[in-house]
């Protein structure tokens, strides 16, 4: 029998802690989610190795990112606790979870229903009632629950889309990781009146997300 309690506070201890995620309200909560609620029960023993864990859906492929990346990229967002999150690609809604408890409320959208659907039934149960999972295009946001003080987007892109730009508040941020594999690189986007700058903090690679790749034009 795997006590989930202890490898989760080892996943905090040796995985998270280490990788420079030094706000304590942000290792609260990882350590407080309990992250094999997310996963399918073959893959519960494994909820809490340092990997990507893949995700079942009916579409393209999708995984729950390793908790070392997405800890230091919830840190980056500097999410405070009257903010409104939008947390782009949310899969079974770990994401979600975390960040619900950093903030007033999240606005989940996930583009497989099916995701969406184990998504919302595991928030419920585990008492996440200041989120909402909502099925959608992920490129697109969600602009009408807008404007945000911070976007998640929980996958790597090819780029963001100026569509989720605009859906930040002035001062708002939106934390991504741009490139896949050793290419991938975190940022930090920043909206500051009607112009949005961005800066890269550090490497980063993760799973890619459907819906952001860059458009091949054409060639001669």
């Amino acid at each position: 029998m795997i006590d989930f309690e202890n490898a989760r506070m080892t996943m905090v201890d040796c995985q998270i802690r280490p990788n420079d995620v030094t706000d304590h309200r942000v290792l609260d909560a990882f350590s407080e989610i309990p992250r094999e609620a997310f996963v399918s029960a073959a893959q519960r023993s494994l909820a809490y190795i340092d990997e990507d864990l893949p995700l079942s859906s009916g579409g393209s492929k999708r995984y729950l990112m390793e908790a070392m990346s997405m800890s230091k990229l919830v840190q980056l967002a500097g999410i405070e606790e009257d903010n409104i999150v939008l947390d782009i690609g949310c899969g079974t809604g770990y994401s979600t979870a975390v960040l619900s408890k950093l903030c007033n409320s999240v606005v989940a959208l996930e583009c497989d229903e099916a995701l969406a659907g184990q998504a919302t039934q595991t928030l419920i149960e585990l008492g996440c009632d200041n989120t909402v999972v909502v099925t959608g295009a992920l490129e697109n946001g969600l602009s009408k629950e807008g404007p945000y003080d911070a976007i998640f987007i929980g996958g790597a892109v090819d780029l963001v889309p100026e569509t989720l730009l605009a859906q930040l508040k002035d001062g708002g941020r939106l934390v991504v990781v741009e490139g896949t594999g050793n290419a991938g690189v975190a940022k930090l986007y920043t909206r500051d009146g009607d112009v949005t700058g961005a800066n890269e903090v550090f490497n980063c690679s993760v799973m890619p997300l459907p819906g952001f790749e860059r458009e091949i034009g054409f060639t001669f």
